[in-house]
């Protein structure tokens, strides 16, 4: 990529010129002659750098720019949004690698030839050997995390990090005495970071999905002096450790997974407990993790607050609990976890060691207002499992907890510690920012004095060369890879990426402005792709030309089409896109039905935010009223 292809975000023009983004906004309001995008989206805009640069000399507000953001912004312009993530990874791991320094004397080909996994391109030597610079000059330890959060902040909506001090809560529960320790789906490697301690002290194994995450992480261990083995893989599907004890597990494992492999797993070994509900992919990394635990080894995992309570996983809880292997539930609060902004809980359980008794209590702990005291409230019913509890903490017989319900939620049986003023106001507060954001989102809509619509079908568009339909193949590897994938589900439930795979042939990248459309789905969906992605199995890409159509538009349409008899080709669950039906209206009304559209999917998902705040909002009270945390607001 030449100086003048390069782009840059806003955060990095701020960088540019030393301001805060809010800066740069400013100015795109107020100066005409600010550059104009020339990719990304509304919503994140890309501009020339070279454009940018000029401007910002002209106005003299271009600043001298320290060496780790000259590097970066040659790494930004060196990879596409989707490559960006190996390109890091590799750099990082070149920087890990013990003999770096004697490679760096040879030439360019002879780098290349040393390192083949980690130049792909003859760009990366280059860029190889300025990190390496950086490291020198820093330390390869900060030279890594610079080029970790400078992704991190680069793709902060599609990158799912669990936040550090999160991340040494969970290594706080395992024991000073473990010496190794197993993370099965490790990330960017976060937890293990958090576990290893000094170095040399603890030896960690991981496994991720993702080879370029696990890439990374292993260059982040490495770097600290943390002995690490990290494997790519899905672990459920493709255990890469199947003969693994550790003296200690920790997870934050993918939450709500539909296809972590149900079918293929029915008869597995590690389903000690029972078979995980297809929906319960939580209970099945829970298990997952009890089997790579030694008798009587930790296992520490991140739980959404429904696996506590879900009729479908009465069973396994109900035998995690008899057998002795489940040990404690903390809740924690709201953000706590990377992967949904409910507050979620922490499962502390160790795996049973042949011959002994069953524990009697289950510790329920509460670190939704300070997380200080759970730590030594483990530590002190670990020693005495019938010891009194300070508040914040309860032990429950196990006979209470073996109801019809078998609920493991900590407020359920915690009277003086999970409610608090200052809980139900933050809770408040969220419900009234989202019932004000439903305000301002409500829709409305006057009667037409046009009648019914002249209506085309998206076939004969195609055909006439005004749009194109695409379409990905049927099967694809969607389990392991360097590249996000964003899978059917995903657009269903509007989620970012969730599925892997590799560059391989037929796969289909969508660009923005792209709709993207799941063959066969019982909720009718169509997604406008703001940034580019590339797409999973068994969906339909409509590429319209912005010319002749608005996107927004044409997916609101396609959503319509989706529950008409006449779009499916032969079940009702299979939407055949050709068939759909659009009315012929200019480029000017469809943009103001486009954004009504867009309108009403802001309003359908701050409906969906009210009434999970609403939900919490009622429980918490009812909760504080009736066990004397709470009393009438005397104001009322």
């Amino acid at each position: 990529m030449t100086t003048e292809d390069a782009t840059v975000t806003a955060g990095d023009i701020a960088r540019l010129a030393g301001v805060g983004r809010a800066a740069v906004s400013n100015w795109r309001r107020r100066f005409g002659d600010f550059p104009a995008p020339v990719g990304g989206t509304a919503s994140s805009p890309l501009f020339s750098l070279s454009e940018v640069e000029t401007w910002l000399r002209a106005q003299g507000k271009l600043q001298e720019l320290p060496g780790d953001e000259l590097l970066w912004q040659q790494v930004r312009n060196s990879a596409d949004d989707l490559q960006l993530l190996s390109l890091v990874s590799r750099l990082a791991a070149a920087i890990a690698h013990r003999k770096l320094g004697t490679l760096l004397r040879g030439d360019d080909a002879e780098i290349a030839g040393a390192l083949p996994e980690l130049v792909t391109d003859k760009n990366d030597v280059p860029l190889i050997r300025a990190t390496a610079e950086l490291a020198a000059e820093r330390g390869p330890q900060e030279a890594v995390e610079f080029l970790y959060t400078r992704y991190a902040q680069a793709h902060s909506r599609r990158v799912q990090v669990i936040s550090p001090d999160i991340a040494r809560l969970i290594a706080a529960f395992v024991e000073p005495r473990a010496t190794q320790v197993f993370d099965p789906s490790c990330g960017h490697g976060g937890l293990l970071i958090a576990a290893g301690g000094e170095p040399g002290k603890v030896r960690t194994v991981g496994q991720e999905r993702d080879a370029a995450a696990a890439r990374l992480a292993g260059a982040r261990l490495a770097v600290r002096g943390i002995p690490a083995d990290v494997r790519t893989g899905d672990a459920l599907t493709r255990d890469a450790f199947p003969h693994l004890q550790a003296d200690a597990v920790l997870c934050s494992p993918p939450f709500s997974e539909r296809g972590w492999g149900y079918e293929e797993l029915a008869n597995d070994p590690r389903w000690q407990y029972g078979l995980p509900p297809r929906g319960e992919s939580e209970l099945a990394w829970v298990q997952h993790c009890l089997a790579h635990a030694r008798p009587g080894g930790q296992v520490v995992v991140l739980m959404p607050p429904a696996a506590a309570n879900r009729r479908s996983g009465r069973r396994v809880r109900s035998q995690l609990i008899r057998a002795g292997a489940l040990r404690a539930v903390v809740a924690l609060p709201s953000g706590a976890a990377p992967q949904s902004t409910m507050p979620p809980h922490l499962w502390l359980l160790r795996r049973p060691v042949a011959g002994d008794r069953a524990p009697s209590h289950v510790l329920m702990m509460d670190a939704t207002e300070s997380r200080e005291a759970v730590i030594p409230m483990w530590y002190s019913f670990e020693e005495d499992p019938h010891r009194e509890t300070a508040g914040g903490g309860r032990t429950v017989p196990v006979i209470d907890l073996l109801d019809d319900e078998i609920d493991l939620t900590p407020a359920r049986y915690l009277a003086r510690s999970v409610v608090s003023p200052g809980g139900v106001g933050r809770t408040r507060e969220e419900l009234l920012r989202a019932t004000d954001e439903l305000t301002r989102l409500l829709p409305s809509a006057a009667e037409s004095p046009h009648g019914p619509f002249s209506m085309t079908s998206l076939g004969e568009l195609a055909r006439a060369g005004s749009l194109q339909i695409l379409q990905t193949p049927v099967r694809m590897e969607t389990g392991s890879g360097e590249l996000r994938l964003l899978t059917a589900a995903d657009v269903v439930l509007g989620r970012e990426p969730t599925g892997l795979g590799n560059e391989e042939p037929g796969l289909l990248v969508a660009r923005p402005g792209d709709i993207v459309v799941p063959v066969a789905s019982r909720v009718p969906a169509a997604r406008v792709i703001d940034e580019e992605v590339a797409l999973g199995p068994n969906l339909t890409v409509v590429r319209p030309d912005p010319e002749f159509f608005d996107p927004y538009f044409v997916a609101g349409f396609l959503k319509v089409s989706a529950r008409q008899p006449s779009a499916s080709a032969s079940g009702a669950s299979r939407l055949d896109v050709r068939r759909a039906q659009l009315p012929r209206l200019s480029l000017t009304e469809q943009r103001r039905y486009g954004e009504v559209f867009r309108q009403l999917e802001r309003f359908e998902g701050a409906l969906r935010r009210a009434n999970e705040a609403g939900e919490l909002l009622g429980r918490i009270v009812l909760d504080g009223l009736t066990n004397g945390d709470l009393q009438p607001d005397p104001r009322r």
